[in-house]
């Protein structure tokens, strides 16, 4: 992590302090870009623990660098001498006007011996110059061969031979309890290495890069530790270190890397072509929710409920339609929304893939050719104004509902081809908060009906003879479906 000019991202519960991605893919089946010290055996687990980590720390302590950047800070003009601001510009002595610049630290990782290093993106983004000093103290000029923004991964490249270049494994293997050891610069204090265990695999939802499948570890990772080496028992790199969580900014035993598996293929894609391409499947998806199974007459809560189609999308092409459940992609069991977002996102483009779905409480088998991935974003929203309401059905008493005219579209930032009902109040107490909804939703279908207007809408809720309406949503640039089920206040 940068010392000055860091890049942090703040939660609401906690600080998400960034040393500052996607899931654990597969390993590339293409030939590699570069030749890797590949050993993919599981670590031995039936030996005792070591009573020292010595020769571990020694064998490694080469592999793992420090990096140092440069930039000039952006949309700030040249400043003189630091004495100018007292005495102004010194006048006719031919003096040259210099200007401030900010220098960070973070750390890497030699990935072959002519010179290919692993880091994080944040470390080296908006770089003027990138410095590399080894373990040693030989000092290189890196050049950024690519980096990758979702992920916050990073490639460099020294003109360096014969490199001491550090040994990867599979990081599907590694597993909840293992040891670890965390290499890098904390702090600018010189390379340190600490020690801990893997305390989970597959963390997201952390909101620190678009793609997350982070292990996360007790080492302890400090603001410096930045695109070091987190590595087994055995000496070998399973992961590199990216963030913390921290309500100090300091380490508090929540330290996540990015799993070496995902780093493989972003350097492979950096290397060849100097970007990342992503496949493309052109659905809106959401967690299947316990409310859900029961509306969707699903076994479980596997699976990815598609709440959106983006038409002539790959997936529309496939026949997935709103409301169909992703229990399988390509061949893999698909366990929530997150991970079927990494499984596509890591399909290369043009690849024919089985889907299978649930669709009414029945399997079906779809095939669908993916496209390539060409950006994400997501909409604004503004404040709602007064307007002609309409009174709501019972089951969704509390909530004001109103046309989606020009005005609406306007404050909300309401895409023109949404049609539906818009929220314009919510009774914080009501069953419909509880549920998630909020002024400037709107209600595109209820009891599985399209409403194209406010009265269609509290009609097809009024229509209900149970306790619970199904809803699918827009809300803030995206589509999904809720549940609003009486009793269920706050």
């Amino acid at each position: 992590m940068e010392q000055s000019g860091t890049i942090c991202r703040r939660r609401v519960l906690a600080a998400v302090v960034c040393l500052t991605i996607l899931l654990v893919p597969e390993i590339a089946a293409a030939a590699p870009a570069v030749k890797l010290n590949v050993q993919d055996a599981p670590v031995a687990r039936d030996i005792h623990p070591a009573t020292s980590f010595a020769p571990i720390a020694k064998r490694v302590s080469p592999n793992v660098v420090n990096i140092f950047t440069t930039r000039r800070p952006r949309g700030v003009p040249p400043l003189d001498e630091p004495l100018s601001q007292f005495f102004g510009p010194r006048q006719g002595d031919g003096s040259v006007p210099r200007q401030r610049r900010e220098q960070s630290l973070g750390s890497g990782v030699i990935l072959t011996d002519d010179g290919y290093i692993a880091t994080n993106n944040h470390v080296v983004a908006a770089a003027d110059q990138v410095r590399v000093v080894l373990p040693d103290g030989k000092e290189f000029t890196a050049k950024i061969v690519g980096t990758d923004p979702h992920t916050d991964l990073a490639v460099v490249k020294v003109d360096g031979t014969r490199l001491s270049a550090i040994t990867i494994t599979d990081s599907d293997n590694v597993e909840v309890g293992d040891i670890v050891l965390a290499v890098g610069n904390p702090f600018g204090v010189g390379q340190t290495v600490t020690s801990g265990i893997v305390s989970a695999k597959s963390r997201g939802g952390m909101g620190i890069v678009d793609y997350e499948d982070f292990i996360q570890t007790d080492a302890s990772i400090n603001p410096g530790n930045s695109g070091g080496a987190l590595i087994d028992a055995e000496g070998r790199l399973i992961g590199i270190n990216t963030a913390i969580l921290s309500r100090t900014g300091g380490n508090q035993g929540v330290g996540f890397a990015v799993p070496i598996n995902l780093l493989r293929n972003v350097m492979d894609q950096l290397i060849t072509t100097g970007k990342v391409t992503r496949g493309y499947l052109g659905v809106v998806i959401q967690p299947v929710t316990p409310d859900l199974v029961q509306e969707f007459k699903l076994p479980n809560q596997s699976g990815a409920l598609v709440s959106e189609v983006t038409p002539a999308s790959p997936g529309a092409k496939a026949g997935l339609k709103e409301g169909d459940v992703i229990t399988e992609f390509n061949g893999k069991k698909v366990a929530d929304n997150r991970q079927l977002r990494f499984m596509a996102a890591q399909t290369p483009p043009g690849t024919k893939v089985p889907i299978k779905i649930v669709r009414d409480g029945k399997e079906q088998s779809l095939t669908a050719e993916l496209g390539e991935l060409k950006g994400e974003g997501l909409a604004g929203s503004g404040m709602p104004n007064s307007r002609q309401p309409e009174a709501s059905s019972d089951l969704l008493d509390g909530v004001t509902i109103a046309d989606v005219d020009a005005r609406a579209r306007q404050q909300f930032n309401i895409p023109d081809d949404v049609k539906g009902g818009v929220v314009v109040d919510v009774d914080p107490d009501s069953p419909a908060a509880a549920a998630g909804l909020q002024p400037g939703d709107v209600i595109v279908e209820a009891n599985r009906k399209s409403v194209t207007n406010a009265r269609e809408a509290i009609r097809a809720t009024g229509e209900v003879t149970g306790d619970r309406v199904l809803l699918r949503v827009w809300s803030r640039g995206a589509v999904h479906y809720v549940t609003v089920e009486k009793g269920k206040g706050r």
